[in-house]
């Protein structure tokens, strides 16, 4: 019953701060970001590209409908194989977008940042920071925004592009579009270079909340129910495990070491993995600069 109840607990507090998550990034967007007349990346930007198109539909029912043929289509190229917080956040996300646009006074911060020097930029890296940590803050549990993650999904089914690759791209993209929707060319240019430094915040504020920049992570693992660590960790991060053998020199015993790699977003779901299954393993986590082969860089890179 105890261990019912701590699953169930664990459970509420993931959804819960993924939820917290969402509604920061929301805010970020909708209180800082676009009142100061700026862009950025993702479903976000592309749904705020849309709206302008479209003003009868909201950003929030944007952000959700992309995402959707996202999913769509990525279960029909790599699988239905998503997890249910991504789903979860990318619904939440939508939600939120709306909820905070409707709750928030229009422009409050604006209306106080106005006496003071370049306000406008400041809001934007105000946003990108808020947006930042609620992305951040989702990752940290398991959860997805969607958006660029599935695309990445699709892409690297047929070819091995780096995350960060595609992310760049098609935020340049995506910002470089808002010049079409802008009332006059200055306003599409400061909108532009509003949306770059949007996305480099927020960027950064999300590699510096995982504890690192764009670098992976290897953990190792040893422990005695280290076959039932690989499966799940197999099953449910979806991530390659490698077993090694290994020998402690002070007891002279022989163990297995469960060696993983991957993207810092998802070492804090691994570690949850691991200490679930055995609460006593031996964990030790550490930055590689640079790894190669399918999933991350491809092998001509180097």
């Amino acid at each position: 019953m105890n261990l019912t109840f701590s699953k169930v607990a664990v459970g509420i507090k993931e959804y819960l701060l993924m939820t917290v998550g969402m509604f920061l990034y929301a805010f970020g967007w909708v209180a800082c970001v676009m009142p100061a007349g700026g862009m950025g990346g993702g479903a976000t930007g592309l749904s705020m590209i849309f709206n302008a198109l479209f003003p009868a539909i909201s950003i929030g029912t944007f952000v959700f409908i992309i995402n959707a043929l996202l999913l769509i289509a990525a279960g029909f190229i790599v699988g239905w194989n998503f997890g249910i917080k991504t789903i979860f956040c990318i619904a939440m996300l939508s939600v939120a977008m709306d909820v905070v646009g409707i709750v928030v006074p229009e422009n409050i911060l604006a209306i106080y940042t106005e006496n003071i020097d370049s306000h406008n930029i400041l809001l934007v890296i105000l946003g990108a920071v808020l947006a930042g940590i609620g992305v951040a803050l989702s990752f940290s549990q398991g959860g997805s925004t969607g958006g660029t993650d599935i695309v990445a999904m699709i892409i690297n089914k047929y070819k091995t592009v780096s995350y960060g690759k595609i992310v760049i791209s098609s935020d340049f993209f995506i910002i470089g579009s808002s010049l079409f929707i802008a009332t006059d060319l200055a306003t599409g240019i400061a909108m532009v270079i509003y949306g770059y430094i949007m996305v480099a915040v927020f960027g950064y504020t999300v590699d510096m909340i995982q504890s690192g920049n764009q670098q992976s992570s290897q953990i190792f693992i040893i422990s005695p129910e280290y076959e039932a660590i690989a499966d799940a960790i197999n099953l449910e991060a979806r991530r390659g495990v490698t077993i090694i053998d290994g020998k402690g020199w002070y007891t002279k015993s022989e163990c297995k070491i469960v060696m993983v790699v991957c993207r810092k977003r998802d070492a804090s779901g691994i570690l949850k993995i691991a200490r679930r299954i055995d609460e006593r393993a031996f964990i030790t986590m550490g930055s590689v600069m640079g790894v190669y082969g399918q999933g991350f860089e491809a092998l001509n890179k180097i």
